[in-house]
């Protein structure tokens, strides 16, 4: 692995201006691509194998051109203070306000009148228009959506409050300027460890080309293969950090290597050979962890992790090929304009003492102590993973200056919470004698249901062998005890099934969050032995070791569950939920468990490979145990941490963002990276390592002789050095004894 990686550095190298016009190329192709690509028409979500699911796909088989899965509206309506809805005036503006709504767009499916549907409150004063559209929310477009809005913007002048509800306004998140920031301060944060412009501009170029060309991939294919929004947003996260990451380490090393001497073209194939057969493998780590995704067998999470998998793989190639052939251009203007002065006048500089080996000596000195105050910090901020509650975001987690929020609140005021989240009650009837006499038994069972509000009158299709019927919970959407309604009306279907051949089915928003909660919770297990089985194997490749693949992933499980119980303080329980601009508490996202286990895990790994890659190099190079601890931390700490920082950032720039789902993600990711780069790698590693001793390098001889030797300490490398310089000695001896 190292001398390949070693020739393929030197050849970017030498034929630089070949390998750059080959990545502009591409940036270039997938730029035009991403331009002339038609606009994605749709971003399904589909659960395959729930019950809402098969609900879902039964009606748009008995119900054609229902568009059961079609966008909805809900506009609001509330009388001003002393009058009612009923009064002449009011009702002729919400009537004529209905009429235009119906007129705004060829894609409205039907508009029901306030008045004769009956969704008027009791006193008066709120009442609600339900809008349905022949397609999803993310195929409407922009027109559509400003058609809607015009309607809405007329009716407030006529003195009514008005506000709209539901999907159809749904726009693509917009991440805000903290995203830039992030970038900002990743910038800075070069600066400050290269001490150099140039060496700082490095990473920060190629890692935008790597996400400009992953991105503009994934928006020309978007249209054939139904990606959503938050796919390429997904994408550009983690493409950023890791690009910026591993262009950092290969930079970093090249630095290093001019230090000692080395000539540029030899310190380029160095550079790649060795901190390149980390990043090879870093890369993997994440790479599985995403791809891995597919387990859980929910598309839109399959799609997300392929094309972020996709991304980093070009993170990869960029750093092992387009960061050498840039290092040619920039020539050793890699170091500041000081280092070129002191480089030159005193060839290669002493090293002084860093911080990073200080701190690896204290913990040396300390290794029970630092381990123990490493191990129970975690766990305390852990502990709030034990109130965890699951859920999918509603309208009621929306900033309360939007429309959505403002609809959702006169809704709960009017109608009780579950108005919000109402249940599709499908029921089946063709397995029946009396179909609606199935039904009726239906309705009337689920009245008599605890938690169960009201229940609307059944309605059935042309065929009369299938009918839907609204119920409504008396509580939130997101609440256990909608979880629990939901549950008891699908165990009664089971009994009326029995009795009378007719099968009831729950389905709609609400239950369709329940059931993605339920999947992505049996999938978790499964996903994280996958996961982390996969890693161990290839880290026991990398490090030669037993214990030290089974120490990382135990760090890891550590630092994610310290950042799930961060999540649960500041979403769930409110803690510091202002400053990370949290309105409103809510369930931790469904899917962020098992997607936070994939990220982290592969990030994670990052670290553990840059930093302990170094001091097995050191290890294998004949340095006893601790000191080689220390050897990784005099060269690695300094870039590691610089590293961490820079993907600190670059999450948390997307807390700004106005999706709380991408909000969670971002603070996830950030704190995640913050417990498991400085907790764990930093302080938790190097403890274990000096209580090892030894014997943290171990493997059986058997299994020895089964893994591959893939020489990622460029062990082949050191040994081409000596062979050089036992030939020369050679030479030399035989001209003196000439």
């Amino acid at each position: 692995m190292a001398t390949f990686l070693y020739k393929l550095g030197k050849f970017a190298f030498r034929r630089r201006h070949f390998v750059a016009l080959i990545w502009v190329a591409l940036l270039t192709l997938a730029g035009v691509g991403a331009a002339t690509a038609p606009t994605a028409a749709s971003s399904s979500f589909s659960i395959p194998g729930t019950e809402a699911q098969k609900a879902f796909d039964l009606l748009d088989q008995r119900f054609p051109g229902s568009a059961a899965d079609g966008a909805t509206a809900r506009v609001v309506f509330k009388a001003p203070a002393g009058e009612k809805l009923t009064d002449a005036g009011n009702k002729a503006d919400i009537q004529d306000t209905v009429a235009q709504i119906k007129a705004s767009s060829d894609q409205v499916a039907s508009v029901a009148d306030p008045f004769a549907a009956k969704t008027v409150s009791r006193d008066g004063t709120i009442a609600y228009a339900s809008a349905s559209y022949k397609v999803s929310g993310m195929e409407l477009t922009d027109e559509d959506r400003d058609a809607l809005q015009e309607v809405i913007d007329e009716a407030q002048k006529t003195g009514l409050t008005v506000e709209v509800g539901g999907d159809a306004l749904q726009a693509v998140p917009e991440t805000g300027a903290t995203e830039i920031i992030g970038i900002a301060i990743a910038a800075v944060v070069l600066v400050i460890t290269f001490g150099s412009l140039i060496a700082a501009g490095l990473p920060l170029l190629t890692a935008l080309i790597g996400v400009g060309i992953g991105v503009s991939t994934i928006t020309a294919l978007a249209n054939v293969l139904d990606l959503g929004s938050t796919t390429s947003t997904l994408a550009m996260m983690i493409g950023l950090a890791v690009g910026i990451d591993y262009a950092l380490f290969i930079v970093s090393r090249y630095r290093a290597e001019l230090a000692e001497g080395r000539e540029r073209e030899e310190a380029a194939g160095r550079a790649v050979g060795t901190a390149g057969s980390a990043v090879v493998f870093a890369g993997l780590t994440v790479v599985i962890a995403l791809v891995g995704l597919a387990v859980v067998n929910i598309p839109m999470l399959t799609k997300m992790g392929v094309a972020a998998a996709g991304t980093v793989a070009i993170a990869v190639l960029i750093a092992l090929t387009l960061i050498p052939a840039l290092l040619g251009y920039v020539g050793k203007r890699v170091h500041g304009r000081k280092a070129r002065k002191n480089l030159a006048a005193d060839g290669p500089a002493e090293e002084k003492t860093n911080m990073g080996t200080r701190w690896a000596r204290f913990v040396l000195r300390r290794p029970v102590a630092v381990l123990i105050v490493g191990v129970l910090g975690l766990g305390a901020l852990a502990a709030p993973v034990a109130s965890l509650q699951l859920g999918l975001p509603d309208d009621g987690v929306q900033p309360t200056d939007t429309t959505q929020r403002k609809a959702y609140d006169l809704l709960s005021e009017g109608f009780g919470p579950g108005f919000n989240g109402p249940l599709l009650t499908v029921v089946d009837a063709q397995g029946a004698d009396d179909p609606k006499a199935a039904v009726d038994r239906v309705v009337s069972s689920i009245k008599g249901t605890e938690g169960v509000a009201a229940v609307t009158p059944a309605t059935f299709n042309k065929a009369g062998d299938t009918a839907i019927v609204t119920v409504i919970s008396k509580y939130q959407p997101s609440s256990t005890e909608t979880e629990d309604v939901v549950h008891a009306i699908r165990a009664e279907g089971k009994e009326i099934t029995k009795d009378t051949g007719a099968e009831l089915s729950v389905t709609g928003s609400t239950a369709m969050n329940i059931d993605v909660s339920q999947k992505l919770n049996d999938a978790l297990v499964p996903y994280l032995a996958l996961v982390v089985g996969l890693a161990f194997l290839l880290l026991m490749v990398v490090f030669r070791s037993v214990l030290v693949p089974l120490k990382a992933a135990l760090g890891f499980l550590l630092s994610v569950l310290a950042a799930l119980g961060a999540v649960v303080a500041v979403f769930q329980w409110g803690w510091l939920g202002s400053l990370f601009g949290v309105e409103q508490t809510t369930p931790i996202m469904s899917m962020m468990p098992i997607f936070m286990v994939g990220v982290v895990f592969g990030l994670a790994m990052d670290y553990e490979v840059f930093l302990v890659t170094r001091m097995r190099e050191a290890y294998v190079h004949g340095e006893r145990p601790a000191q080689a601890v220390v050897t990784g931390f005099k060269h690695g700490a300094r870039v590691v941490t610089a590293a961490a920082i820079i993907m600190i950032a670059v999450f948390a720039g997307f807390i700004g963002s106005s999706e709380q789902m991408i909000k969670m993600i971002g603070f996830g990711l950030a704190i995640a990276v913050f417990f498991d780069a400085f907790i764990v790698r930093m302080t938790i590693v190097p403890a274990v390592l000096a209580l090892l001793g030894k014997r943290a390098w171990w493997l059986p001889k058997w299994l020895d002789r089964l893994l591959p030797n893939v020489d990622v300490e460029g062990e082949a490398l050191r040994k081409a050095d000596e062979g050089d310089a036992g030939k020369d000695g050679d030479a030399d001896r035989e001209l003196v004894s000439a």
